[in-house]
């Protein structure tokens, strides 16, 4: 297994797979996943040559359950540690959800500057803010993401299976196609993870205002989302990315929901092929 040590001295776990001569693609999880929700894109992106990184954020999947860190910048300077120790050079960076935030902070604070990012992708991304705000009147009212936190301290196994089974894949949805063992690895993921790490992210995914973030971010980049997304409303998330950004392309999937990576993976990972080729 490998890992990078970061100066406050958590093990941030990565997967590294392809030749290193290969241009590098960096995957980067939602709350509160691991880099084994990677697994669709990863192989699809190794089988067309590409390097492919994803690590595990802190109090996530195998990386250190540390008390202290959970929140977007020690997210991002993680993720700087990993891509520096590989010395990852034109890369492409994926967020999904949580990761999407993470990906905006990175680009914009050490990416670009570093010149080591050729383009980003933002699927079903958090930024630019999620909670409702004076500033963001149309956001989701914070007695949401405090009932996240309530249901999480109460029982996390039985909120996770919630989540899954329900918004995470809309098989909340009339005739949905239910698929239990990818609500079983959603589970999984997150309960091999911190309850700490989880708990405070909620803050870090929800509250985080990235609108600076985004509007310093200048390689391109692919805005993506389903307009069923029951977890991030798009109007909120890839709307307003696709305003702030400099240098975007915005495709919205009809009917598709927050977690179309996994139900969708054979119309996406095309699709994202695509966009990194172009």
């Amino acid at each position: 297994m490998a890992f990078v040590t970061t100066e406050d001295g958590t093990e941030i776990y990565y997967k590294d797979w392809g030749s290193k001569d290969a241009q590098p693609i960096v995957f980067h999880h939602g709350w509160p996943l691991s880099s084994d929700d990677w697994d669709a894109q990863m192989l699809f992106f190794h089988s067309k040559g590409y390097r492919v990184i994803a690590s595990d954020r802190r109090g996530h999947g195998r990386s250190t359950d540390i008390g202290t860190g959970h929140d977007m910048d020690h997210y991002a300077s993680d993720v700087s540690a990993v891509v520096e120790h590989l010395d990852l050079k034109n890369a492409i960076h994926i967020g999904h959800s949580t990761g999407g935030g993470q990906v905006a902070r990175y680009v914009a604070q050490y990416g670009e500057p570093q010149g080591r990012v050729a383009k980003a992708v933002l699927v079903s991304s958090v930024p630019p803010i999620m909670v409702k705000t004076d500033a963001n009147p149309e956001g989701t009212p914070i007695e949401v993401f405090d009932g996240f936190r309530e249901a999480l301290a109460a029982n996390r196994a039985e909120f996770y299976v919630a989540v899954a089974s329900g918004p995470f894949y809309s098989f909340n949805r009339e005739g949905a196609k239910v698929s239990q063992p990818v609500i079983d690895n959603w589970w999984r993921q997150g309960m091999t993870g911190s309850a700490l790490a989880h708990y405070e992210g909620i803050k870090a995914f929800s509250e985080t205002d990235q609108t600076e973030d985004l509007k310093a971010i200048s390689v391109p980049v692919l805005v993506t989302q389903g307009d069923d997304d029951q977890v991030v409303p798009y109007k909120d998330a890839a709307l307003k990315q696709h305003e702030l950004l400099q240098n975007s392309t915005l495709k919205i999937y009809e009917g598709y929901p927050h977690g179309m990576l996994t139900t969708h993976a054979d119309v996406i990972n095309p699709d994202l092929l695509a966009f990194i080729q172009q």
